[in-house]
């Protein structure tokens, strides 16, 4: 008989999705622990055959990056967020494998509740606990899990209990817990407790496979980079520091668990859904009104802080609500209020709106050059661009829409006024899209706060509807039947 050594089947056979030139190695530094703790958890899968079911959540930190080698399903989530994101891709896949892979910056920092929470619902997953007691990935700084004295870039003098307080030990805390299933503390020191490890880790998804519950995996693993120190020497202190103060052991299982019954969600057509929801995809009474072939618009409006871009939205959709239309507005901006960027997405339907989200927009409103360059890519084939030519005087638009250059500022300045050029916009909107009526504007127009800027807004809007039909076209949305 020859032994073979190879990777795991549950190993992509080359790491084409990382970033580096060689797609044989991982990115992770030598000595480090995710690359022993990667090969465990993939011989697990394959052994266990859960490969083609498996799927991997894993956060900001040095875990996110498993994508580069597990050949399974994958979620990346925001930092802290994984066992959220695992309850979502358990409930809605109730026969997958969920394998939450996190560090302890992410998991006992930021994600502290979220962790605390999945594991008091007993929520069919299983966590991979990364402990090496230091933020390894961000810069070596102070981490929930870092030890008493120990320096790092933000404890440069050592962690003081006056100050930073104790390490948090996980395991004994989710262990008084009632639902967990299963919790044990392991380390990745040396060849004896690697094998510990391993045994752990196929003890915690078989514990998922049976559907008892949830189970939960640390290990105590070395950051020779984040330590400064060689490899070798990290795994001495390990031995030397951190096992004392994180014990290894089962901390909780519950052996009399009941596999819980795994039944397949319903699937529901859109009609279903509805109708379980009280909403009917009729016109309601104040549809009626609409025309049939009313069009969807989806509006993406953007410039800088201060140009009255949140407003403008704020006025189309609730113009267009006030005419018995369906809207969403989506506002997005930087954290400079003036000065910085802002945007925000509109949908004007006649139908109910599944998302605010606008990728693909019909229309495109750009007030400065950074903003046409930033969306104009985005627009859908047949949509248009409409951009401040005032300000942009490179405009590069894609050739399957149509550009529509109107000088808003320098209207808004002939009527004096350089902050109603907003509402210019508004007018030249108005007139491309017919998403509302000019009447109606006017009267949202007239409410506004700034009553000494009531005349001027109304002759910026008037202008720019004037404007806008001077050009001669018209954008069409998504008409939904």
């Amino acid at each position: 008989m020859k032994d073979v050594f190879q990777k795991p089947d549950s190993f992509f056979e080359y790491f084409t999705r990382s970033a580096g030139a060689d797609k044989e190695a991982t990115h992770y530094c030598p000595g480090c622990g995710h690359g022993n703790l990667h090969k465990l958890v993939a011989e697990a899968i394959d052994d266990l055959g859960i490969a083609d079911r498996t799927v991997f959540v894993s956060p900001v930190g040095c875990s996110v990056f498993a994508y580069y080698y597990f050949q399974v399903g994958n979620v990346q989530s925001a930092h802290g967020r994984a066992p959220a994101v695992a309850t979502g891709v358990r409930r809605a896949l109730p026969h997958s494998i969920v394998i939450s892979y996190q560090g302890d910056g992410d998991l006992a920092a930021i994600g502290a509740n979220e962790i605390l929470q999945a594991a008091n619902r007993g929520e069919l997953m299983t966590v991979i606990f990364v402990n090496n007691a230091i933020y390894g990935m961000t810069g070596g700084q102070m981490a929930p899990t870092t030890l008493i004295d120990q320096k790092t870039s933000t404890t440069p003098y050592g962690r003081k209990v006056s100050n930073e307080g104790y390490p948090i030990r996980v395991c004994e805390l989710l262990s008084s817990l009632v639902a967990p299933v299963y919790i044990e503390r392991c380390s990745l020191e040396d060849s004896k407790t690697i094998m510990k490890t391993r045994k752990a880790i196929r003890k915690a998804l078989q514990y998922q496979i049976d559907g008892k519950g949830f189970s939960f995996v640390e290990v105590l693993s070395p950051c020779p980079t984040g330590w400064e120190l060689e490899p070798m020497a990290s795994r001495e202190w390990m031995t030397k520091n951190m096992v004392s103060v994180f014990p290894p052991g089962v901390y909780k299982e519950r052996l009399d668990a009941q596999s819980q019954s795994i039944e397949a969600p319903p699937v529901l057509d859109s009609q279903q859904i509805l109708d379980a929801l009280g909403m009917s995809t009729g016109a309601s009474e104040r549809t009626k009104s609409i025309p049939p072939d009313f069009p969807t618009h989806e509006l993406i409006l953007a410039g800088f802080g201060g140009q009255g871009i949140l407003l403008l939205g704020q006025l189309l959709t609730k113009s267009s609500m006030i005419e018995g239309k369906f809207v969403s507005w989506l506002p997005s901006y930087g954290p400079e209020m003036r000065g910085g960027t802002a945007n925000c997405h509109v949908v004007v339907s006649r139908r109910r709106i599944g998302s605010p989200y606008v990728p693909r927009p019909t229309l495109l409103v750009a007030m400065n050059q950074p903003s046409l360059e930033k969306f104009a890519g985005t627009v859908r084939p047949g949509g248009m661009v409409v951009y401040d030519s005032s300000f942009v005087k490179s405009a590069t638009i894609p050739s399957h829409v149509t550009p529509a250059p109107i000088p808003f500022s320098e209207i808004a300045n002939r009527l004096g006024s350089a902050k109603s050029a907003n509402m210019v916009a508004a007018g030249a909107i108005m007139a491309l899209t017919g998403i509302t009526e000019e009447a109606t504007l006017t009267g949202l127009i007239k409410k506004l706060k700034r009553k000494d800027l009531i005349e001027t807004n109304l002759k910026a809007l008037t202008a720019g509807r004037e404007a806008a039909l001077a050009l001669g076209i018209q954008v069409a949305g998504t008409v939904i039947r």
